[in-house]
């Protein structure tokens, strides 16, 4: 059983006297059911489940319901003897996109009190919006992505020890031993491969089949593209979603890595609000990761965002390597010096941050360059960049130079992810070794201070 961080936030609020209801949030095959299916038939004597997916595929028992008197009856008299009361009785509501009615019944469920409720979904942030009551005040909806790398440490066998030792180097700005520096980066080239879908990695620890992996990853893919066929009405919608999420690969490969939204149906003109609600999707379905572009890196980042120039990186790290080289993995396993893996690279730490719950950008410039992500840096009220490398010239990095060195961006700190093992400082730049992008909000400045 893969271990999840998010596991011990489950348990505390379902064991914690807040009444609200908690909604897991993210992409489909992020292994939310698992989760919740998990802590809850073991922390509730009575434990429901109802997939509105599974249902409205099969019976659609609960499709046509719009009051909590209905919902109870129809529940009563499929699983009426597993029900009990508020206090030892927990009701599942699996995919509840699926019936965007209940978003609303949530409010009246948690009123009621006669059992104790929580949900799963993915493109809630858009259906929400679409819901003619919401649930104000009676949800919490918290972010769930797939393992990052420190979970992918530990579904292979390293120990909490060790993983809090990582973290205390990272911390303190200090670097492996080369045994393990070369143990650890070995795994980390291995999650460039796999991946963190819950599927994937899986296959990969029971098999260590690269061909059997990829199938996971390629059905998985295949799914996200059907779901828009699902979940949007207008044929042409439909089409372009599709369109743009298979271009995402080929884009990371351009040098700017960013989105032209003129190929996307080769028509010039085509601007970023030209496909508003298709990038609405992608992103807020969870199998598209975006960041967007600053170009004055001020703080807070979010004030200066310009939203014409976009990236896309797929979710999952796994995914994108499925596209670029198949069953090939000795260029990434070995890393080859033939191969840029400049794109992968940066598609595993939009990961590691998107993860984290890290708001990302980029810093784009005609006559400045661009830098990888910039990330907001509250402790000193100011920005800090990350510049993502994976060739042995990692100390060059123009653009990120002058960044630092402006006065004017009040920049404390930048950092440098690369392959090497030595931690250092340069000035205001420090680098760090890529497989500690997985502790980034564990960073100094991210510490709680008590008063």
């Amino acid at each position: 059983m893969l271990y999840r961080k998010i596991t011990r936030y489950v348990e505390d609020f379902l064991s914690s006297e807040n009444d609200k209801i908690l909604i897991l949030d993210g992409a489909r095959q992020a292994g939310k059911s698992f989760t919740i299916r998990e802590a809850g038939s073991r922390m509730y004597p009575h434990f429901v489940e109802i997939n509105f997916v599974e249902d409205d595929e099969g019976e659609q028992f609960f499709k046509n319901i719009h009051t909590i008197d209905e919902f109870y009856f129809k529940l009563s008299s499929k699983y009426g003897l597993n029900l009990g009361d508020y206090h030892n009785t927990l009701i599942f509501l699996d995919e509840i996109q699926q019936y965007p009615q209940y978003f609303t019944l949530l409010k009246f469920f948690r009123e009621d009190r006669r059992y104790r409720f929580v949900a799963s979904g993915s493109l809630l942030g858009t259906k929400l919006r679409s819901t003619t009551s919401l649930p104000v005040g009676s949800v919490v909806i918290k972010q769930m992505s797939q393992l990052d790398f420190e979970e992918f440490l530990i579904a292979n066998g390293m120990g909490f020890d060790a993983i809090d030792t990582l973290k205390k180097c990272f911390f303190n700005r200090e670097s492996l031993d080369e045994s393990m520096h070369n143990h650890v980066l070995d795994l980390f080239h291995r999650y460039l491969l796999v991946g963190g879908l819950p599927d994937a990695v899986n296959t990969y620890l029971n098999t260590h089949n690269i061909m059997l992996v990829r199938d996971v990853h390629h059905s998985i893919m295949e799914m996200y593209r059907n779901d828009a066929s699902k979940y949007e009405k207008e044929a042409i919608r439909k089409l372009l979603i599709r369109k743009i999420y298979d271009m995402i690969p080929s884009q990371l490969e351009n040098k700017k890595k960013r989105l032209v939204f003129k190929d996307i149906r080769d028509k010039k003109g085509d601007r970023f609000e030209t496909y508003l609600e298709e990038f609405e999707y992608l992103t807020t379905s969870g199998i598209a990761i975006e960041v967007k572009a600053i170009t004055n890196p001020a703080y807070p980042l979010t004030e200066s965002m310009q939203k014409n120039l976009l990236k896309l990186y797929l979710n999952d790290v796994g995914l994108f390597t499925a596209v670029l080289y198949g069953s090939d993995i000795l260029p990434v396993l070995n890393d080859e010096g033939s191969i840029n893996l400049g794109s992968v690279y940066e598609t595993v730490v939009a990961q590691q941050l998107k993860a984290q719950g890290l708001e990302i950008y980029y810093y784009d410039n005609r006559h400045k360059g661009e830098v990888d992500y910039l990330i907001d840096n509250p402790m000193h009220a100011s920005t800090m960049p990350i510049e993502v490398k994976s060739g042995k010239d990692y100390k060059r990095h123009s653009a990120l130079s002058n960044m630092v060195n402006n006065p004017d961006y009040h920049i404390k700190e930048a950092l440098v992810l690369s392959n090497a093992r030595e931690v250092e400082r340069d000035g205001k730049i420090i680098y760090l070794p890529i497989y500690y992008s997985t502790f980034l909000s564990t960073m100094p400045h991210n510490q709680p201070i008590y008063f």
